[in-house]
């Protein structure tokens, strides 16, 4: 075995010699010759179709397992293409993969070529080598923790064993091929799962080239460029079986049939997932996604449960409320007249006509929110925390806790190592490497930059936009429907008000705006993560990651935090109202529903959150699968012919290397709503939880029927989202704050009872009165004074003064109309209410931090146990092989000591692994 060269530009594929390719006959197509057509020489296949099993994934000799599918259509003028692929296949042979084709002739639609891919034993062993992909050598030792007590009570939500352990626990090392009969080899054929074939495949792929060694193009290099070229309509594994039932080949090992039964079915909410054998089928990757979303799933239930709670406790103190009474009843709530809303076209109104919005209000705001809003800044906390020790068990259990960051440069991106032309030497491997010049690297960043803020720009002039037409159609429904028939409906009625009709249907067309956006955005972030030219998988994941939660935060959540913390607080007073862009404009700024902000912040985010997750969860399922049902209408129409197993995953859908990223991207939106606004809706964790259990089981559904096989990639954690949990798990204890001090109105009934009733008694009785400012009606300019018909028919002359939401000096006093001792109060009770709260949350926080540590007791004893039997065995395993060495060589002349490699004991093996 040789390089052929160094790790300069990626060429490091790795040649096989004829002896270690076992022969020199095209990769053993001499011996198949009479059933195998050749990898460049595209005949008729005499072998019939119907002897052969539908859900084959062997070759035709029915020994060597396809590993990996190419397919193409051969066109007429794609000389180019034709030349590409030859040159392509013959380099893959080089490097000892073996290839076998259908002739379009065998396929379904008779136009599409398919090129099955086979690595033989020392291929695998080589790039597993190459890769440290970690292989048992020991059965595991450490006896299993005795049962919980009550453990009986989890028997319902468990499934088979067989399915949650579908292999044998080891201890695991690196595999090294030198040394391949220290490791737990049975079977050479079966050692290396299908996940890890793949994934080595892929990875020759992702490097091989299709120019010739004359040729001084070096870019011409990788799959992906031939896909994207139209060299190749599409490369991936095979699935294993049809998913709905089990393949007849007992080779096959049935593992997605397995995965729809036990996983896929909605049935199966209630279940525990099979975490081991999606792993095992899909790689560690999506196999944490599930973990994590599950686990986070699993929290949310004691989110959901407490948040339920409070909403009750406000449902059931419905008719406790003082202020709510006030505000509804004849006497008081009928006979305080209110400022209209709005120039010219709203009129003067009484308090009482709000009581219905003021019912609502009070199911959210009330002191149950309060605790709520401290709760979930106490959950989240132990939602991070919990999940770093289920991470550190995953990572263990699933041979990923030495798989450092530093151990995907072995895994550049082709893409890299093909466009950075210049080298230079790396100071610890003492090689010349591929780099990109810091002044490239500045360029390339700061246009990035700039094309993130424009479009966030973008997103805020949209939400502007939004606001404007709250504020100019406010004052057209309130027009048209003062006199609305939906007035006389004896049910809806009452709630139908110009505030709901305009809140509603600003926040409409918001998500459909934010959906627009988000499709746009894409591309465009796609796009320029691309220009950056990343170094490897992880570095482009993470720069696209940064750059789309940024773009989605800003898109979301910017009409929440508009309605949470600006709407209604720069309204000014009558007579000297504030105006979004001057006086001009004739735009006057929102005031608050009379039943507060709250409830309107409630509906923004009902509207948003629900919205988004039933149009995610429909587009998820429902798009694929008609995809799916176009792209193979002709095998529907033709179910005499074979369908055969790369013909049928051929005609699935491509997951594609984001498809991860935006199940991620999805659920920590979500995450954010559930936790930077909750004061506001205590039932947002309990949509989520609803919405998490189906998303749970839609997504398992359409990745085992309606994908193809993703590549295995190996993943330890979540990566750049868990920076971006805790980042706005932070955040969310200062929303939360803030809403419960400035958007409710909490905080001035708290300073009300305490320091301004005027009984001295500790109750709510003329708060409303209090909390309401005066104006002489006189006083308002012409251009704010309602029109002529627009008065009501009780409004009559002897009515001088109208009310306003602020705390100000009534007309006539030495301060009139400026804030009063009161608002000063209120203010300063809110900062110190937020100074609290945060300080309280914050403390609690650290301390939880501080109380739990990230890897449990039994792992870390796990992991020392493990590195100590891989230096103990290796040694041992060194000293026997020396041992025969010599014993083979005892005739020869050397006479030293057989000994020469020393015994170490125990106790130093220990503390070296340590």
């Amino acid at each position: 075995m040789h390089r052929i060269t160094g790790k300069t530009g990626g060429e490091n594929l790795i040649e096989m010699s004829p002896a270690e390719s076992f022969n020199d006959d095209l990769n053993g197509y001499s011996q198949h010759a009479s059933s195998s057509t050749g990898s460049f020489q595209h005949g008729q296949s005499g072998i019939d179709r119907q002897q052969h099993s539908k859900d084959s994934v062997f070759f035709r000799d029915g020994v060597r397992r396809i590993d990996f599918v190419l397919s193409y259509v051969d066109d007429k003028a794609g000389e180019r293409k034709q030349e590409r692929r030859k040159v392509y296949e013959a380099n893959l042979a080089k490097v000892g993969l073996e290839l076998e084709t259908e002739d379009k002739s065998e396929s379904e639609d008779g136009k599409t070529y398919f090129v099955k891919i086979h690595a033989p034993w020392e291929v695998l062993a080589t790039y597993a080598d190459v890769l440290k992909i970690k292989v048992p050598f020991k059965v595991n030792d450490i006896p299993e923790k005795s049962e919980m007590p009550m453990n009986w009570l989890s028997t319902p939500f468990r499934l088979p064993e067989h399915i949650m352990q579908p292999e044998p626990d080891y201890f695991t090392a690196p595999f090294n091929k030198s040394k391949s009969d220290f490791f737990l080899i049975d079977n050479k054929e079966t050692f290396f799962p299908p996940s890890t074939r793949n994934r080595i495949v892929y990875y020759i792929l992702s490097r091989c080239s299709y120019y010739r060694d004359e040729c001084d193009d070096k870019d011409k290099k990788g799959i992906k460029r031939l896909l994207n070229n139209g060299t190749y309509t599409a490369a991936f594994p095979l699935h294993d079986c049809r998913y709905w039932i089990r393949s007849r080949d007992l080779n096959c090992e049935s593992e997605r049939n397995n995965l729809y039964k036990h996983w896929a079915g909605f049935w199966y909410f209630f279940k525990e997932q099979p975490l081991n054998l999606i792993r095992k089928y899909y790689g560690e990757k999506i196999g944490i996604y599930f973990a994590w979303l599950g686990f986070y799933t699993e929290m949310l239930l004691f989110a959901a449960v407490v948040g339920t709670i409070c909403f009750l406790y406000g449902f059931l103190t419905y008719d406790d409320s003082q202020w709510t009474k006030e505000i509804c009843s004849e006497e008081i709530g009928g006979n305080i007249i209110m400022c209209p809303l709005c120039d010219k076209k709203c009129s003067y109104w009484k308090l009482n006509t709000t009581c219905n919005s003021s019912w609502q209000s009070n199911l959210f705001d009330n002191v149950g929110t309060l605790f709520f809003a401290i709760f979930m800044g106490i959950w989240v906390t132990l939602f991070l925390e919990f999940w770093k020790r289920r991470e550190a068990r995953l990572e263990y259990d699933w041979d990923l806790v030495d798989f450092e960051e530093e151990q995907q440069q072995l895994q550049l991106r082709p893409e890299y190592e093909t466009k950075c032309t210049k080298r230079k030497l790396n100071r610890i491997t003492q090689e010349m490497e591929p780099y990109l010049p810091i002044t490239t690297k500045c360029a390339r960043m700061c246009l990035s930059g700039a094309t993130v803020l424009f479009w966030i720009s973008l997103i805020i002039a949209c939400i502007i936009g939004v606001i404007a037409y709250r504020l100019a159609v406010y004052a057209a429904f309130a027009s048209i429907m003062k006199d609305s028939p939906t007035n006389n409906l004896q049910v809806v009625g009452p709630f139908i008000t110009p505030q709901l009709a305009t809140s509603v249907t600003a926040s409409c067309i918001n998500f459909v705006i934010i959906m627009i956006l988000n499709l746009m955005y894409e591309r465009v972030a796609i796009w320029i993560t691309d220009m950056e030219i990343p170094k490897t998988h992880l570095e482009y994941e993470n720069k696209l990651t940064v750059k789309m939660f940024l773009f989605q935060f800003v898109n979301y959540y910017s009409s929440c935090f508009y309605v949470a913390f600006f709407k209604g607080k720069f309204v000014g007073y009558p007579g000297n109202y504030g105006y979004m862009f001057g006086k001009w404009s004739k735009l006057r700024n929102e005031e608050c529903d009379p039943g507060g902000c709250l409830i309107e912040l409630t509906t923004q985010l009902v509207i948003v959150m629900t919205g988004k997750q039933v149009w995610g969860n429909i587009q998820e399922a429902l798009v694929p699968w008609l995809m799916n049902w176009w792209g193979s209408r002709k095998a529907r129409n033709h179910p005499e012919s074979l369908y055969s197993r790369w013909e049928q995953d051929h005609d699935l859908q491509s997951f594609g290397q984001l498809g991860l990223f935006y199940e991620y991207l999805e659920m920590v939106i979500q995450f954010g709503f559930i936790t930077l606004f909750v004061a506001s809706f205590p039932l947002a964790p309990l949509l989520a939880l609803i919405n998490n259990i189906i998303e749970i089981r839609v997504d398992a559904w359409k990745l085992t029927t309606q994908f193809r096989r993703p590549v295995a990639a190996k993943a330890h954690s979540i990566g750049a989202w868990e920076e971006i949990l805790s980042g706005v798990a932070v955040l969310s204890v200062v929303t939360n704050a803030f809403i419960v001090a400035f958007t409710s109105d909490m905080i001035p009934r708290l300073v009300y009872m305490y320091v301004y009733n005027p009984t001295g008694k500790m109750d709510m009785k003329g708060y409303i009165n209090n909390s309401l400012s005066v104006f002489n009606i006189s006083a308002f300019e012409e251009e704010n004074k309602p029109e002529s018909d627009e008065y009501p028919s009780w409004f009559n002359s002897s009515i001088t003064t109208c009310r306003y939401r602020d705390y100000r000096y009534p007309p006539g006093h030495l301060k009139q109309y400026s804030h009063s001792l009161q608002f000063w109060h209120i203010l300063a009770a809110k900062l110190a209410f937020i100074i609290i709260m945060e300080h309280v949350v914050f403390s609690v926080k650290f301390f939880v931090a501080w109380m739990i540590p990230d890897v449990p007791s039994d792992v870390r004893a796990r992991v020392k146990r493990e590195r100590y039997l891989v230096q103990e065995y290796l040694h041992n395993y060194e000293v026997e092989k020396l041992k025969v060495q010599l014993s083979q060589n005892s005739n020869n002349e050397c006479t030293c000591n057989p000994m020469i490699y020393p015994s170490l004991d125990k106790h130093e093996v220990l503390s070296e692994c340590l």
